[in-house]
């Protein structure tokens, strides 16, 4: 007997805005007990750049998380003691190796709950992170901002509520996926065509959002200011805390080290319920395609293991939408009914949109990566390895301590085995995950013609702009012979990597490079376009979704699209 189709209701999940809560967050704790905690909050600001945080948390009293009574207001304690542990750890001359109880306490309780771990995530940095500005304008990006910063910039601000528009945008298609799931097993064609085309035109305004993240939000703000704050425990040694943090509640019986990953929008519930609704495969970075799979494995042999580093974050996910896309993965059909009726061309071809849009997304993530972390690790070694050369002037004031942290990680030269785990810039372990994910968005395409171009068949801008920052690196460490100097590994947009670790973020914030000569096909199937012929081609969403289908393949052939 099949499985019930999960109705997201029973996981804390909307059908109109997803994964955002159908709740707006509150703006405050409104029981008195909790008035030095949203005192201290509302000043973080000042704090931090005072140097004062630590000192005001280390004078509090433990504040047990014992007067929450609604979901609301264990959201809001979490979202308010996270952005306090991270101001504290991170929030001074070197981060803190010690969290003291006065927030350990009421935090581990506070997850506990709500089934997360005690360091910032995704959800307590953007789904319970907003308010609208205007009550009936809806939840647009222009309508939205941030209860809680570190900085009180706008670059911060601008980095959350992207991801806030796009959560609610994205929220409206979990019903959609869900009936396409109940049509397939009704043998309902059209239902399940219709929706895949509704979903595709929703991916393709995501697109739209993303490519708004460069307006408001500079990388060198970012990588300098605001990432520092996102970072976790994990693999930090070289930012200072190599044992992790030591969350001390006050018992010595329980405190202990822990070690976490940082906040990411790897952890977006959202992304991951696309491929799972698509039936996209992850497999162990550097694994082929070839290579059994999970829905290929034979009878009665264990499947092999999933993607370690896509599912260690949906254990930074609120428990109830963890829960939710392990109920989607019971039931999810949509793949093999395509494969099924892969002579319906419109289903084919809707069903290709989705996976070419959704597969836009981690392309575009790419360039970001590239933006934000790479060029920026780059500037820095550049300007660490001429100061080291040229060394102060003599009569120049010392450079102010900056103390050590994930911004300012020193470079220095490295033993022998620390040279073999080196792999080129700081983010080319994570360069190679997020290709092959973005590769393996377009494996399940229908079409021969279309999945040759989805799995890498041909060099998008976001390859082009990792090559040609990949000769820059090489020119660098030529310039910086004679010694090999050690590049702190990065994670997604906050944190660090061991270099044997596989994966990296799937943060889908992302830049657009735009080209006079290009257009996009499915909004990703990049073509260069004879000049005459540019007047004949419309929008994706107009030829794929809304018009008749386009044979792209058929214009290839005639030599109209190279």
């Amino acid at each position: 007997m099949l499985p019930p189709i999960p109705q997201p209701e029973d996981y804390h999940v909307s059908p109109t805005t997803g994964f955002l809560p159908s709740e707006l967050p509150l703006l405050c704790l409104n029981d008195p007990v909790y008035e030095k905690w949203e005192r201290i909050v509302a000043n973080l600001q000042s704090l931090i750049l005072s140097k004062r945080l630590r000192t005001v948390i280390d004078k509090l009293p433990i504040i047990p998380a014992t007067h929450l009574y609604t979901e609301n207001e264990w959201r809001r304690a979490y979202t308010v003691l996270i952005f306090l542990a991270h101001g504290y750890i991170w929030g001074g001359e070197k981060p803190a190796e010690r969290l003291p109880p006065s927030i350990t306490y009421p935090l581990l309780q506070v997850c506990e709950h709500l089934e997360l771990p005690p360091v910032a995530t995704y959800a307590g940095l953007c789904l319970w992170n907003y308010k609208p500005l205007f009550a009936h304008d809806g939840l647009t990006l222009e309508n939205l901002s941030t209860l809680i910063t570190y900085t009180g910039s706008l670059d911060e601000q601008w980095f959350y509520l992207v991801s806030v528009a796009i959560e609610a945008k994205g929220g409206s298609t979990i019903p959609l996926m869900l009936d396409a799931v109940q049509a397939a097993r009704d043998g309902d064609k059209e239902i399940v065509t219709e929706n895949l085309r509704t979903l595709a035109e929703v991916l393709d305004e995501i697109g739209t959002l993303l490519l708004r993240m460069n307006e408001s939000c500079d990388p060198h703000v970012f990588y300098h200011r605001i990432r520092p704050f996102l970072a976790g425990s994990k693999n930090m040694k070289d930012a200072g805390l190599p044992h992790g943090v030591f969350y001390d509640d006050g018992d010595v019986r329980t405190s202990s080290w822990r070690q976490y990953g940082g906040g990411s929008n790897a952890q977006s519930s959202l992304i991951q319920l696309f491929d799972i609704f698509l039936g996209v495969e992850h497999r162990p970075t550097g694994s082929k395609a070839s290579e059994t799979s999970e829905s290929e494995a034979e009878p009665g042999v264990a499947p092999k293991p999933r993607h370690n580093f896509i599912h260690e974050m949906r254990q930074y996910m609120p428990g109830p939408h963890k829960r939710f896309l392990q109920a989607v993965e019971a039931v999810s059909n949509i793949r093999e009914f395509v494969e099924y009726n892969q002579r319906d061309r419109n289903l084919t071809v809707a069903y290709d949109a989705c996976l070419a849009m959704l597969r836009a997304l981690r392309d575009k993530h790419i360039q970001i990566v590239s933006r934000y972390i790479i060029v920026k690790s780059r500037e820095a070694r550049s300007v660490s390895r001429s100061r080291g050369r040229s060394g102060p002037e003599p009569d120049s004031a010392p450079a102010p301590n900056r103390g050590r942290g994930i911004a300012s990680v020193s470079y220095k030269n490295s033993d022998a085995e620390q040279r073999k785990k080196m792999r080129g810039t700081g983010g080319t372990a994570l360069i190679p995950f997020l290709k092959q994910a973005r590769d393996e968005t377009g494996e399940p395409a229908i079409d021969a013609w279309a999945r040759k171009v989805l799995t890498g068949a041909r060099k998008t801008a976001a390859d082009r702009e990792v090559d040609i920052e990949s000769l820059r690196v090489q020119e660098d460490e030529l310039d910086g012979m004679p010694g090999l100097e050690r590049v702190p590994t990065i994670v997604g947009l906050a944190g660090s990597w061991d270099m044997e670790s596989e994966g990296g973020g799937l943060c889908y914030q992302f830049y657009s490079a735009s080209d006079t000569h290009s257009f996009n096909y499915y909004e990703h199937f990049r073509f260069s376009i004879h000049s005459e012929h540019k007047d004949q081609f419309l929008s994706a969403s107009h030829i794929v979704l809304n018009g008749p289908y386009y044979d792209a393949k058929q214009e290839h052939d005639r030599g109209r699209i190279t």
